[in-house]
């Protein structure tokens, strides 16, 4: 019977992973850092293995008797002095290490839409970084491509709230983002396939102006949506890049370069963005 080793367990995505893995009959095998995060996950049949991605050494052997590694470790907020290259690079590189020594059959690994364009950022600079250690390993892969997270979009039920919505250019930039519970169907269905690469997105393709309606709609409040001019949103770009530390200013660069950018990939789930909103 496969055995899957999951990393990343208590995360977003990492949190519904381990809700399929668990519905499933495959063996399992998740690594955290503390077990009191799993307290929403009170009768796990998994093997619960305690380690620090960042620290190789107590991941010496975790791998033996696995046959496919799904890691979603990553960071978005810097913690603990940590870089994106300590985490979505090096601790990802150090999974892949124990792999290799176990014969670990495939690497699942996270990453992000249009990365590959993207790797003037730190956040895909990091991710990209390790995306081609794995390619260029010899064990079987497959990277996940997610262009964002419902999770990304409560900030315009957060601005629609407060009764105004403010958007950089005019409003038409694209995007699908998908719900940790649809993405995380969408990998436990190829642990076994031959593909390589997955991109992915939620069902419903909308614009910026779309969102902002039916965060609008959602709260029964008068549509307000304010236009600001590009620049502003590449000086402020420049500014964070020029007084911000690295590990700081991560977060509020990846946000401020996707949102000029169409982020389509192909739709799939059924969780829409306005039920997300409602339950908001």
């Amino acid at each position: 019977m496969t055995k899957i080793l999951l990393a990343g367990a208590t995360g977003y995505l990492g949190g519904y992973i381990l809700k399929e893995i668990e519905k499933s009959e495959y063996q399992n095998r998740i690594v955290v850092r503390n077990k009191s995060k799993l307290k929403s996950f009170p009768k796990l049949k998994s093997e619960i293995v305690l380690a620090e991605v960042t620290k190789p050494d107590t991941l010496r052997d975790i791998c033996e008797g696995i046959d496919v590694v799904i890691s979603t470790v990553g960071i978005t907020k810097q913690k603990e002095g940590l870089t994106y290259l300590d985490v979505d690079y090096q601790s990802n590189k150090n999974l892949l290490n124990e792999a290799l020594k176990s014969d670990v059959k495939k690497f699942v690994y996270v990453s992000v839409l249009n990365g590959e364009r993207l790797k003037n950022l730190k956040i895909c600079e990091a991710k990209e970084r390790f995306v081609n250690e794995l390619k260029s390993s010899a064990i079987d892969y497959c990277i996940i491509r997610p262009n964002g997270f419902f999770s990304d979009m409560a900030e315009f039920y957060n601005m629609a709230k407060k009764g105004r919505i403010y958007l950089f250019g005019d409003g038409e930039h694209k995007a699908n983002p998908i719900h940790g519970e649809d993405l995380a169907k969408i990998i436990m269905k190829n642990v076994e396939t031959g593909v390589n690469e997955i991109k992915i997105g939620g069902p419903d393709t909308l614009t910026q102006n779309q969102i902002a309606e039916i965060a609008f709609k959602v709260l029964g409040k008068k549509i307000k949506i304010a236009y600001m001019p590009d620049c502003i949103r590449k000086s402020i770009l420049s500014l964070v890049r020029t007084f911000m530390s690295s590990k700081i200013y991560g977060p509020i660069e990846f946000f401020l370069s996707v949102i000029a950018m169409d982020m389509v990939a192909p739709e799939y789930g059924n969780h829409t963005l306005k039920a997300y909103f409602e339950n908001l």
